[in-house]
């Protein structure tokens, strides 16, 4: 029976240490959203690919890793991350070639026609991660966040907070 309690307690630990490990990740995530919606540290910038894009290496689901490069150093043909505000002021992702680089503008030009300056641009892509930008856009939303971390965190306190209050009113358990 001892036995058993310490595998249980240690089980138990486990599980709370890789949940909360996993909460704080997300919070740190949600704290480096730029003005545009999207997790960014520095210059990489953590894109969720949430809709139908123009460009076959790309799907919705997939979380692209951007960093983002100095104008001067962006060449004609490179693939760049740019933002896309629609008429609501709500970003969009676009994903496009370089036809023309602007330098003394600080802008660029897609191979389409489409200018954008140096505010609007991510980045160039790293790496590719293939759906999992759909399970990190639900944490990351609002909702998602308060019923995956908000909410258990809260539910833990007040089933600890419970357990110190019996313990304080009825005394410890006894050890066999």
């Amino acid at each position: 029976m001892k036995a058993l309690k310490i595998i249980k307690k240690i089980l138990l630990s486990l599980i709370v240490i890789v949940y909360f490990s996993f909460a704080l990740f997300m919070t740190i995530l949600v704290l480096n959203f730029n003005d545009y919606n999207v997790t960014q540290f520095d210059d990489t910038s953590l894109v969720i690919i949430s809709e139908e894009v123009s460009h076959d290496d790309y799907k919705k689901g997939d979380l692209v890793i951007v960093k983002s490069e100095k104008v001067e150093k962006l060449q004609k043909g490179d693939l760049v991350f740019t933002y896309k505000l629609d008429s609501n002021n709500v970003p969009h992702i676009e994903i496009g070639t370089i036809g023309d680089v602007y330098p003394d503008q600080d802008a660029i030009t897609f191979e389409n026609g489409i200018s954008y300056t140096s505010e609007f641009i991510i980045g160039k892509p790293l790496n590719t991660y293939n759906n999992i930008g759909g399970f990190l856009k639900v944490v990351e939303s609002r909702w998602g966040f308060l019923f995956i971390v908000l909410v258990p965190c809260f539910l833990i306190f007040i089933y600890e907070l419970y357990a110190l209050i019996v313990e304080i009113k009825y005394g410890a358990e006894e050890q066999l």
